[in-house]
């Protein structure tokens, strides 16, 4: 069989196709189009050749494209296509390529797809069977030939009538609904020829192209200058990825007020993104303004996850993930324009994590004065964090679905339904407050380590909720970041609820500013079990101090079991009101109260070990500016153990106290057992009215000087027994093992 070939030029005309026929008597050849079925020539055209035809060659062709598209051109995926030169599509045309072609480029500059304005292109990929431009170099490399230049109608603050910078096509207009054609599942491979050093290709360039476009699952691969690049106009960017890129993975600029969601970049040599306004005004009109959501930056990058320059422009953006960069959010301080938008509020960012960070990074280097243009939080990125997204499973190369990031910062707000992953670990670098409407979910195994003193703390608004799914022998710790560990290197885990209080309603914590109480009893924030909190109790002032875990106004709906705090600054655990239980909990040394309820908490304990704690092991109070505040405190604890030695005793009966019953509760190593100050009105007159009773009490090993109580009232509240406390007296209970630590 003889080789066939098409050359397309200028209109993509067919010039020669040959295919020899011969009859008996040798009679000429026939010339006739491509044939990819097999079948003779004189079966394929109508041609009779009058004997025994030679067969057409089975399969597609070899095609060279270049030259002008004048009319409606549609490709056919079955062929090779050998971009040989600039193609242009003409204005009024329409060129389309459908699913799993492949076009193959070589000659450097010279060789680029181009759309002008009026003109229109339809690329029909889908998520099996792309799209491909690509090298046809035996060993592809970044800048092999130029890439996909569209030229619309739409505005861009460069003016009308502009010439791109490559293809020299004409671009800018009034219109900014027009309509380029569409691109959908394409791959740019080996794009960013170079004319010189400001004049280079990239993968994809939009130049006022305008929203009646669509653009949407485009991958760059390995281009030597952007990935993608909008140069004004208002088409939207959705379900893009650029891994590889030379300069900048994906870019916009002079005005351009399309959106974009789903962005996945990896591997950029400077900016992950650069977002501008004008190079040579950076207020120039119509102002660069978008909104980004869902996007992914994986570093190193030497200019930034987001590079603001030139004037920036008003950015939205939320749900932004990193991983591995030194720098989020690049602003340069000559940068007049751009730092006078930030300070304006033209930049937005809510929800950015910095997962795995590199070595000296920093979130921004914004020197102005607005201080909360971003906000942190637990972000998806494009859909798995530094991972590979699922949308782009298929039709993308380069990626791969690896394990997530070992490490990821953790701040800000989770307004959804967040979950953690037990393989990471977090690093807890200011207040993560889960907002109200919202959950986090932490499962079994997973680690936070905190730094930052005041600001680093867990908060659950009134309305919010909290998984903490840890086991026996796998807790969830939340831990100091610090690498030596002391208490009250953090705050520590704070909850707000809807159950009443003798405070009132709608009242603030006295740590992170979350309101709660209400007079809903069961409300449910949530379930924790098996939690390990240390190092916690920052102090804002002697008044203001984080405990290991607070819960104020929590409901009876809510999980509250398992839990220890270790060497916290401040109390252990404290119930302000509400009325969750608190099972099986351990407090080990406290610098302050090991286990401390008050302000109307109707909740019940059982299973409690305490030790070493500096003041009282348990202090129970009813309200400190008013003893006999309703609700009243009350509870019913049972199997209790607090090893000393302990300053305040081992119960602190205070402010009122309040209406408690406790049985089996054992006591070790202690100078007072039961504390009630006699200055203590209420609290001294509930125990006068029988309101405090303790059955089996041991007091073991007391130390020098020990006394019981020093109630000096003549009720006979409490009677001593043999006991085994939370388990086995003074030792660790068997319920601990596994999952505690410093028993």
């Amino acid at each position: 069989m003889k080789k066939t070939m098409y050359s397309l030029m200028l209109s993509l005309a067919l010039v020669a196709f040959a295919a020899s026929c011969s009859n008996d008597d040798n009679a000429p050849i026939v010339t006739a189009p491509t044939c990819n079925d097999g079948i003779q020539n004189g079966d394929e055209t109508g041609v009779d050749c009058g004997g025994t035809c030679t067969p057409c060659e089975t399969g597609g062709e070899v095609v060279s494209l270049s030259g002008d598209v004048t009319e409606d051109t549609t490709l056919d995926a079955v062929n090779e296509y050998e971009l040989t030169g600039a193609y242009i599509v003409k204005a009024g045309a329409k060129l389309t390529i459908p699913a799993g072609t492949t076009i193959e480029a070589a000659g450097g500059t010279a060789s680029f797809i181009g759309v002008e304005r009026g003109a229109q292109i339809d690329i029909q990929g889908t998520a099996t069977n792309p799209v491909i431009l690509t090298s046809g170099a035996a060993s592809p490399a970044a800048g092999d030939w130029g890439g996909l230049v569209i030229a619309g109608d739409a505005p861009t603050n460069k003016g009308t009538d502009v010439t791109t910078e490559v293809g020299d096509l004409t671009y800018g207009g009034a219109n900014a609904a027009d309509n380029s054609g569409s691109i959908r599942y394409l791959r740019v491979e080996y794009t960013g020829a170079t004319f010189s050093n400001d004049k280079e290709f990239n993968g994809v360039s939009l130049f006022g192209v305008g929203s009646g476009t669509t653009f949407e699952y485009v991958q760059s691969f390995n281009g030597g200058d952007d990935g993608i690049e909008f140069f004004g106009g208002a088409v939207d960017g959705n379900n893009l990825v650029s891994i590889g890129s030379g300069d900048d993975s994906i870019d916009f600029a002079d005005g351009w007020t399309g959106n974009g969601t789903n962005w996945y970049i990896a591997g950029g040599a400077k900016a992950g993104i650069e977002g501008s306004n004008n190079g040579d005004d950076g207020n120039a009109t119509p102002t660069t303004t978008t909104t980004l959501t869902n996007i992914t930056v994986v570093g190193p990058v030497t200019e930034g996850a987001l590079f603001f320059k030139e004037g920036g422009g008003s950015f939205t953006v939320d749900n932004f993930y990193t991983s591995g960069i030194d720098l989020g959010i690049n602003v340069k301080d000559t940068d007049v324009e751009a730092n006078a938008r930030i300070d304006a509020d033209d930049l937005a960012i809510t929800n950015i994590q910095f997962g795995d960070t590199a070595e000296g990074f920093s979130a921004t280097n914004y020197l102005g004065t607005n201080t909360d243009f971003y906000t942190e939080g637990i972000a998806t990125g494009a859909g798995n964090g530094a991972a590979a997204p699922d949308w782009a499973s298929g039709w993308t190369i380069g990626l791969s679905n690896s394990a997530p990031a070992s490490s990821e910062n953790l701040a800000g707000e989770i307004t959804g339904d967040v979950s953690l992953n037990a393989s990471v670990e977090y690093l807890l670098t200011s207040g993560l407050v889960v907002k109200s409407g919202g959950s986090l979910t932490i499962p079994a195994g997973t680690t936070i380590k905190a730094s930052g003193g005041t600001a680093a703390f867990v908060g659950v608004e009134r309305g919010a909720q909290i998984f903490i799914n840890g086991t026996a022998t796998n807790p969830v710790v939340m831990t100091s970041g610090a690498d030596t560990q002391a208490a009250g290197d953090w705050g520590g885990l704070v909850i707000a609820g809807d159950a009443p209080t003798n405070k009132g309603v709608d009242v603030t914590t006295e740590v992170g500013d979350l309101t709660y109480g209400g007079t809903n009893a069961d409300d449910d924030s949530g379930s924790i079990t098996y939690l390990r909190i240390e190092y916690t109790g920052a102090t804002f002032s002697n008044d203001k101090e984080f405990n290991g875990v607070s819960l104020f106004g929590v409901g009876s709906g809510t999980t509250f079991e398992y839990v220890q705090s270790l060497n916290g600054g401040d109390d252990g655990i404290e119930f302000f009101g509400g009325s969750v239980d608190g099972n099986n909990l351990v407090s080990i040394g406290s610098g302050d109260d090991s286990i401390d309820f008050a302000d109307g908490w109707t909740g019940s304990g059982t299973n409690w070990y305490i030790a070493g704690g500096a003041k009282a092991g348990i202090e129970g109070s009813n309200n400190g500016d008013d003893g006999n505040a309703t609700p009243v405190t009350t509870t019913t604890l049972t199997n209790i153990t607090v090893v000393g030695p302990v300053s305040e005793g081992a119960l602190f009966f205070k402010e009122g106290g309040g209406n408690f019953t406790i049985d089996n509760f054992y006591t070790s190593g202690i100078d007072l057992g039961i504390k009630v100050k006699d200055t203590d009105t209420e609290a001294n007159a509930r125990i006068t009215a029988g309101d405090l009773t303790i059955t089996n009490i041991q007091f073991d090993a007391t130390a020098d000087g020990f006394v019981a109580t020093d109630y000096t009232g003549t009720e006979a509240f409490y009677t001593e027994g043999t006991t085994t406390g939370a388990g086995n007296g003074a030792d660790a209970p068997d319920w601990a093992a596994g999952w505690t630590s410093g028993l």
